[in-house]
């Protein structure tokens, strides 16, 4: 349907383009007189720039002049100049649109125009990128930049908050870099020593903050659990450029953030059940879905369990206990693998994000499988949690005033961008022809014969000089990989959640000659692969470029058709030679799930041997369309679980802007806020009163009476649930008391009963409020 539009009304996106071309030509024809400038004039630009914002202008009438400006900064202290695809890029982030730029086109230095432009109004931006090496090489990266134009630059990791401060030094001879990221040039590598420490709200109150989803996440959720404005650490929100953000928004999307507190202990059930799991058999005790990544009890695992336990119904409404302790065993046995799912580190089970192949620091399986997995493995079990505060990645972003994006692979999700988020998805042209060559899947019989084609393939190129980048889905496979290219003589490097400390040195020669790189999905995003090492000398480079650039492989096909192509695009960056392949077999969890029988019959049929592959269309387009079948599918979930978040955000926004406002009103208006709380709390007294009086007179009116009318008037229940609202003392109780023993004669003495015995409990209350009252109402 998309190309009948296409071709009925022309392609949207040239139209953009074209468009966005014409504001290109007026940025560059401002490029001469900026060119003229000394450095404190181009400097003095920034001042200027609020200056006239501030006099009435929109950020709007100088987005042309700004971006010139950026440029010129990122010329002068970098030695970079923006190509004119990066400013068309740069203007759709401003635009809140995702730019889909391919890799190598310089997505890290686009996002500098849009950032400051928008950061001239004062009010703050994020840069929210997919880990936190990223977002420190890219705070003191681009920091130059910013730096430079007068703008300050903060960055949020887990353990605190960095400022970029250029007269910070970190010990003796300077700190270390982070590698290099531009090229050979001094003024692109990455000093980490510019980097000061300071607090999380100083690094928040920068004009440009870098940091982590889940940083960002987390710290939103923290400020709405403080107890006072001084320890909230975030701005209002902004504008943010979400880097990779299909990854973030798309593939995160699914698992909410949670902040818990522990709750009760279990870990005796945990470990028992744990030994009853083991002792169950697959298709006879229970069964597996690998397409909807469940298990469940057969009959005869049901009965097995019910004789180990003693009982006689496991599914009896009085052993609920005993089902999500049976239900949480079997899934932590049978649907989560140990170095593909998490991997076990130092005593702690650590989840593997299977999307990035990174660990998930502090975070935790939820629904208490964690603990099921650490029963299972044998290591000490953190307690079960109870959830204090929880946000979904969709509303979490969906706050900001202003959102874009950046990736190399969103088209394939424009759908889902376009009606979750409001965002549009603009393909940027590349400043250079791709001449990339991806070539045709590679399909084996069996994964045995695949990887002994691949060890047999990769050698041969390691040989030529070729370097060879090997992609693989878990860390499982990525250590059986490393095995047989050891066996096999072949010199490589492994690049995992285990080693991620190394990332930045592996990557940076993982294009040099005749190198070899076997890494999860860890190098499939933000990794900038230079020819020839980094730093390479111009020799190597082209040397490298003479046996066909990087050369790709990938051993299996991921759920999501990005991830393919995430992984493909770290070869052929800015117009160099390289060549993309997948290695695939009839094994993989794709195709057997989802994948041809017939195709493997016909390789039976034909007796081809183990370790020769078949390159058919056929076969990779079945895989393209059990691709698009998981990825509706979990899309399906994620809009399941935004509809959920939706009904809950409604409530999460009244409460936590209710609370905000307590918080202001104690920190500027303490005894206005002293008044309001004592007002909701004579109104809670008096409903009180109120229910637990009757209209009868004659007799004390809060004494015990005739049958019936006792309880309406028992002292005993007031006195109780004034309790709930403040603590009181034997003496005040007995004051109460004394109230209600004169007898009422009519409506008007009961009315002053109760009068008293309000007024009595607001005294006490009065007497009592102070700040720890104040923190009380809040919490």
């Amino acid at each position: 349907m998309s190309k009948i539009l296409k071709v009925l009304f022309g392609d949207p996106n040239k139209k953009l383009l074209s468009e966005l071309g014409r504001e290109v030509e007026k940025i560059n024809a401002l490029e001469s007189g900026l060119l003229a400038l000394s450095d404190e004039q181009l400097k003095a630009k920034t001042t200027e720039f609020k200056t006239r914002l501030a006099a009435g202008e929109m950020i709007d009438d100088l987005v042309h002049e700004a971006f010139a400006v950026v440029r010129e900064a990122g010329r002068r202290t970098l030695g970079q100049r923006h190509f004119d695809v990066q400013l068309i890029g740069g203007l759709v982030l401003h635009r809140g649109q995702i730019a889909e730029m391919r890799t190598g086109e310089g997505k890290t230095l686009t996002s500098t125009l849009a950032l400051y432009t928008n950061a001239l109004r004062g009010q703050g931006c994020h840069l929210v990128t997919v880990n936190d090496y990223l977002a420190k090489r890219d705070a003191v990266w681009m920091g130059q930049i910013f730096d430079f134009l007068g703008l300050t630059v903060g960055c949020i990791q887990q353990d605190g908050g960095l400022m970029y401060d250029r007269g910070y030094r970190e010990g003796l001879g300077g700190g270390e870099g982070l590698g290099g990221v531009g090229g050979a040039k001094d003024s692109f590598h990455v000093r980490e020593d510019y980097l000061r420490p300071c607090t999380r709200k100083e690094a928040y109150d920068a004009d440009i903050t870098y940091g982590t989803n889940n940083q960002f996440g987390f710290d939103y959720l923290r400020d709405n659990m403080a107890p006072s404005l001084d320890q909230c650490v975030m701005r209002e929100l902004h504008y943010a450029i979400v880097d990779e953000i299909d990854s973030i928004l798309i593939d995160e999307a699914r698992t909410p953030l949670i902040i818990s507190a522990p709750a009760e202990k279990s870990n005796d059930l945990y470990y028992r059940f744990a030994q009853i799991a083991t002792t169950l058999k697959e298709n006879e005790d229970f069964n597996i879905d690998e397409k909807m990544r469940a298990s469940t009890l057969t009959e005869a695992g049901i009965e097995k369990i019910e004789r180990t336990l003693g009982i006689e119904n496991l599914y009896a409404i009085d052993q609920g206990l005993y089902q999500r302790f049976a239900d949480t065993a079997l899934r932590a046995r049978a649907n989560y693998q140990r170095d593909v799912h998490y991997v076990v580190n130092d005593g702690q089970v650590l989840i593997v994000d299977e999307f990035t192949g990174r660990l998930m620091q502090g975070r935790r399986f939820s629904e208490g499988i964690h603990q099921a997995i650490e029963a299972k493995e044998g290591v000490p079990i953190q307690n079960e949690s109870r959830t204090m505060a929880t946000i979904t990645f969709q509303n979490l972003f969906r706050m900001y005033h202003k959102l874009s994006g950046m990736t190399g692979t969103a088209a394939t999700e424009a759908e889902e961008f376009a009606k979750i988020y409001n965002l549009e998805v603009v393909e940027i042209p590349t400043n250079k022809p791709v001449t990339r060559v991806d070539a045709q899947d590679r399909v084996y019989k069996t994964e045995a014969g695949k990887y002994l084609a691949l060890a047999r393939d990769v050698k041969e190129y390691q040989e030529k000089g070729q370097p060879v980048l090997v992609g693989t889905v878990s860390v499982e496979k990525n250590e059986s990989l490393s095995q047989l290219f050891t066996k096999a003589g072949i010199r490589h490097e492994v690049l995992n959640a285990k080693n991620h400390a190394r990332e930045g040195e592996i990557i940076a020669q993982a294009g040099r000659k005749g190198a070899v790189t076997i890494a999860t999905n860890m190098a499939g995003r933000g990794v900038d692969i230079k020819l020839g090492g980094n730093p390479a000398t111009k020799e190597e480079e082209e040397a490298v470029k003479g046996f066909g650039g990087l050369h790709v492989i990938g051993t299996e096909r991921h759920d999501a058709r990005r991830i393919d192509n995430q992984l493909r695009g770290r070869s052929g960056r800015q117009g160099d030679p390289g060549y993309t392949q997948f290695y695939l077999s009839m094994e993989d969890s794709l195709m057997r799930i989802f994948g041809s029988d017939r195709a493997k019959g016909m390789m039976d049929r034909l007796g081809i041997p183990e370790d020769q592959a078949i390159e058919a269309k056929m076969i990779s387009g079945s895989i393209e369309k059990a691709q698009v079948r998981v990825e509706g599918h979990h899309f399906d979930s994620r809009k399941h679980l935004l509809e959920y978040d939706d009904v809950l955000n409604k409530h999460r926004e009244i409460i936590y802007a209710r609370r905000r406002e307590v918080l202001e009103a104690f920190a500027n208006e303490p005894e206005k806020l002293r008044d309001r709380i004592l007002d909701i709390i004579e109104g809670e007294v008096e409903q009180i009163v109120l229910f637990h009086s009757s209209e009868q007179t004659g007799r004390p009116p809060f004494q015990g009476g005739p049958q019936g009318v006792a309880d309406a008037w028992d002292m005993k229940e007031i006195i109780e649930s004034i309790g709930t609202i403040v603590a009181l003392s034997d003496g005040q109780k007995n004051e109460l008391g004394l109230i209600g023993q004169t007898a009422a004669k009519d409506k008007e003495e009961l009315a002053q009963g109760r009068s008293d015995v309000i007024g009595k409990v607001m005294e006490i209350i009065q007497q009592g409020l102070d700040s720890k009252a104040t923190v009380s109402v809040i919490r």
